[in-house]
């Protein structure tokens, strides 16, 4: 069995014995469940077997200077907190003894009527009594022949039975592990260790000794001090405890609030749903509806047609096989100007594809219920031919600015769709290098769509913008791509007649004239911009970059010596 699943048993074992006596807790062992025999107290605190604590897996930790190895110690797990517990040299019979639980278990078994107590001497018969001196519990044979002995004749006897009823705990007297028969009366202060009077004189003959009851208070005031400081963690810690609790108990009762919520708005959203999916079919129906009367009304007007064509045709056939010709020339202006009648009638042919009805998952459909829902159903289907595309990013744009040109798409009618989610393929490539510029379709959902897009590099590009595989009006089309650096060839002016010294023949960019054959700009005219400006583009920002070829303002007697 590994270290987990004897820890793990060991802790359900503590949870069955929680319901039991609080002695009787105590004097049972947490591993197997059965008075203690031989408790072995770890430095946590808790108390198990010897053979229980034997059982336990041993594993090395890596340890300088400690011993148990080079390097390294041998360790078991408490099975009941995990504690890391070195193992003595001596191993675990080295771990200190728990006598208070060794007498706690004693007392508990004397008070047991149907615990039967085996002589701790001859280990055969029933326990009788119990010397005070020497805590062993004897047979009558056993206890006879001790006090026959001269050294223990004097000691006190006193039967079992006795102590059943007594609520006095029993105090079995501490023997020394070095000299068995001697008894562990002194306290070692160099060694911090209980000795006997065989101890001090081997072994520690030289080490401050004294009797335990001299030293007793002094030691118990250092364990009471430490006590009274370790205290006050228990409040804390059971404070701690009680706000996990109570914070556990308000999660608890969020976590049913919000799971009410959850199931609330789903089932609300599910009935918001269920009406809009009612209100489509509803709506799918009508239009079911309107389209058969219209296939109906479309079949007869097509089987009157029908039935006068072929009356025509019959008389007219039958009229030149068998008619004589004066009975054909007879009929004839009858019978030509009803041909006449029945080759001009004019009549819709069956309706196409693109007219029958769609379902469009994705396209917003309102409100319901305090719900936004999707899907609609529309009876209008584009038509790329009266799809037409409009913006400034159409025909020019700049090197690494950011450009935007707007697809209108409309129906076979040319009314505006209204709506989106259409297949819609953009490409825009330079002619040279063949390179494809990245582009971003976004969505407006009213018929609309804006295609942005970053040149990277000046040049010539071609743009295609195809609707379910089909250009739209202007596609393809040519966009140039201007440089990004393009420098001001004019200089930023007021007007020409200030900055030309009244030339007449001198023009600016910002096309502005002056009555009186003057072709550049002035101040107080109608054409004037209002302030400073390029001569060469007509700009008003002195930091800008020139764009005078492309506003066509590039003219030959620009301004570009003269300056303010």
């Amino acid at each position: 069995m590994s270290v987990r699943q004897k820890e793990l048993e060991s802790k359900a074992v503590a949870l069955s014995l929680s319901s039991e006596s609080p002695r009787s807790c105590r004097t049972k062992c947490l591993v197997c469940r059965s008075f203690y025999s031989n408790p072995k107290l770890l430095p946590c605190l808790h108390t198990f077997c010897l053979d229980c604590l034997s059982g336990l897996e041993q594993f090395s930790v890596p340890q300088t200077g400690r011993e148990g190895g080079p390097g390294s110690m041998v360790c078991i797990l408490c099975p009941a907190c995990d504690f890391e517990v070195y193992v003595p040299t001596a191993g675990i019979q080295g771990l200190t003894t728990n006598h208070l639980i060794q007498n706690e278990v004693l007392l508990e078994r004397l008070k047991r009527l149907d615990h039967k107590l085996v002589c701790d001497l001859c280990n055969d018969g029933d326990a009788e009594r119990r010397c005070q001196v020497c805590s062993a519990i004897l047979c009558d044979f056993c206890s006879k022949a001790h006090r026959r002995q001269r050294a223990t004749a004097s000691h006190n006897m006193v039967a079992l039975k006795d102590l059943q009823g007594g609520t006095e705990r029993i105090v079995q007297s501490i023997m020394c592990s070095a000299h068995p028969s001697e008894e562990l009366r002194l306290f070692c202060e160099t060694c911090d260790c209980l000795v006997c009077r065989d101890c001090c004189i081997v072994g520690h003959q030289d080490h401050n000794c004294d009797f335990i009851a001299n030293v007793i208070n002094q030691h118990g005031k250092s364990i009471k001090q430490l006590l009274k400081q370790t205290q006050p963690r228990i409040g804390a810690l059971q404070e701690n405890v009680q706000k996990i609790q109570t914070s556990r108990l308000i999660l608890k009762e969020q976590l049913s609030k919000i799971t009410e919520e959850i199931n609330s708005f789903t089932e609300n959203y599910i009935k918001a749903l269920e009406k809009h999916r009612n209100r489509l079919l509803k709506e799918l129906e009508e239009l079911k509806m309107q389209k058969e009367n219209s296939f109906n009304l479309h079949q007869i007007q097509l089987e009157q047609i029908l039935a006068d064509v072929k009356t025509g045709v019959d008389f007219t056939e039958s009229l030149l096989t068998n008619g004589s010709p004066g009975e054909i020339l007879l009929t004839k202006c009858v019978v030509v100007n009803r041909l006449k009648q029945l080759k001009k009638i004019s009549y819709s042919t069956l309706p196409r594809e693109d007219d029958w009805i769609q379902f469009h998952a994705q396209e917003r459909a309102g409100q319901c219920d305090g719900f936004e829902v999707f899907g609609i159903i529309t009876t209008k289907t584009i038509d790329p031919t009266k799809c037409f595309l409009q913006g400034e990013g159409l025909n020019v744009a700049q090197q690494d600015q950011p450009s935007a040109f707007t697809l209108v798409c409309n129906d076979q009618s040319g009314q505006k769709m209204g709506r989106g989610s259409e297949s819609i393929r953009v490409s825009i490539f330079n002619k040279n290098k063949k390179e494809c510029i990245k582009t971003t379709l976004q969505d407006n959902h009213d018929g609309t769509y804006r295609i942005i897009y970053t040149p990277r590099m000046s040049g010539s590009y071609v743009a295609w913008v195809c609707i379910n595989g089909q250009h739209v009006q202007g596609s393809p089309f040519t966009i140039t791509v201007e440089g990004k650096f393009r420098e001001h060839v004019g200089i930023f002016h007021c007007c020409t007649f200030c900055s030309s010294g009244g030339q007449k023949d001198v023009r600016c960019g910002c096309k502005g004239t002056m009555p009186g054959g003057f072709q550049g700009c002035g101040h107080g005219h109608k054409t004037h911009p209002g302030h400073p400006h390029w001569s060469c583009c007509g700009n008003a920002s002195k930091d800008s970059e020139c764009f005078g070829a492309l506003h066509g303002s590039s003219y030959p007697n620009l301004v570009r010596t003269v300056a303010l």
